[in-house]
C-alpha cells in the first residue's frame, strides 16, 4: 500500500483534518492483493491520505489475500470483495469500504467519520 506520489493533500484537505482528527486512536485494517485491480486503483491514494493526515504505519494492519478472497482474518471481518478497509477506534469498527465507492476510500471513509461525530 505504497503512498501515491503525486496525491494532492490541499485538494482534499477536509479528508484529511478529519483523519487527522482521530489518528492517534486509529487502527486501520486493510485487505488486498497486487493481484486486484481495484486494489491497484483505490489503495495508493488511501496510503497517501493516512501519511497526510499522520497515522502512524504501526496503526495500518495490512492482510493480503488470496484469489478466493481469503486470507487472515477475512472470516472475523465479513471480507467477501477487495479492497476492504476497516477503521477501528477503541476496538470498534466505525466506518467501512467495500471494493468501490463514487468517491476515493479516503473521502468516503472521512464522511463515514464525519457522520458519526454529527450522531455523537
Amino acid at each position: 500500500m505504497e503512498p501515491n506520489p503525486v496525491w494532492d493533500e490541499a485538494a482534499n484537505e477536509s479528508t484529511v483534518e478529519t483523519l487527522s482528527s482521530v489518528a492517534d486512536d486509529l487502527t486501520v485494517r486493510v485487505w488486498g492483493a497486487d493481484w486486484c485491480g481495484d486494489c491497484r486503483a483505490v489503495l495508493p491514494d488511501f496510503g497517501a491520505a493516512l501519511a497526510a493526515a499522520g497515522v502512524p504505519d504501526e496503526q495500518v494492519l495490512v492482510y493480503p489475500v488470496d484469489r478466493e478472497k481469503q486470507g487472515e482474518l477475512t472470516d472475523e471481518y465479513g471480507v467477501e470483495y477487495i479492497p476492504t478497509i476497516v477503521l477501528e477506534i477503541a476496538g470498534e469498527e466505525v466506518a467501512r469500504f467495500v471494493e468501490a465507492e463514487p468517491v476515493g476510500a479516503a473521502v468516503y471513509l472521512a464522511d463515514q467519520l464525519e457522520d458519526l461525530e454529527a450522531t455523537a
